[in-house]
Parts: C-alpha cells; structure tokens; sequence
C-alpha cells in the first residue's frame, strides 16, 4: 500500500534532496591572514555554546536553534520556526 502526504507519495518526497546550512557565527579577517591560511587552519568564530544560530534550508532560513555541545559533538536544537524578516534585518 503506498503511504501520501498531502496528496504526493512519500516516495517522491524522500527523492528531494534539500541542503540545510547552520550560520554558527561571523568572523572578521584581514584579507592577508585569510589568503595565508592552509589545510587545518582554524577560524575562530564568535559563537559559544547556548547561542542562537540561524538554520537555513536551500539558503532559505526556515528555523532558529541553538548551538550544544555533548562531549566532542556539536548539535544544534531547533528552538522555533524562523521568521524571515528577522534574518534579513539580522543580514543588514
């Protein structure tokens, strides 16, 4: 039996493929450092653990999070949908 949501077959909505991007924090660099930068160089960010972080679907932000660290792993939980107004005055 063939399972629907919404009118379309859920075999056709596990085929979309959707790229999720998490904007964890900004950094500012003199264009120097960054060009002089290798294979395993660290750009220090100004996010920590508890701080709010976009999440953005296909570049569309579709829900805000929270960074959270659990042992070597960092996650981010989904804290409400996003409002896309407050992303582009957050950009600006």
């Amino acid at each position: 039996m063939r399972q629907w949501v919404n009118g379309v077959p859920v075999s056709q909505i596990s085929s979309v493929k959707i790229e999720i991007t998490v904007l964890l924090g900004r950094c500012f660099l003199p264009m120097q450092q960054l060009l002089r930068m290798g294979r395993g160089a660290v750009i220090p960010l100004d996010a920590k653990e508890g701080d709010e972080v976009w999440i953005l679907a296909n570049n569309h932000p579709i829900a805000r999070g929270e960074i959270v660290i659990q042992g070597e792993k960092v996650s981010v939980s989904i804290t409400e949908q996003a409002q896309v107004y407050d992303f582009e005055a957050a950009a600006a």
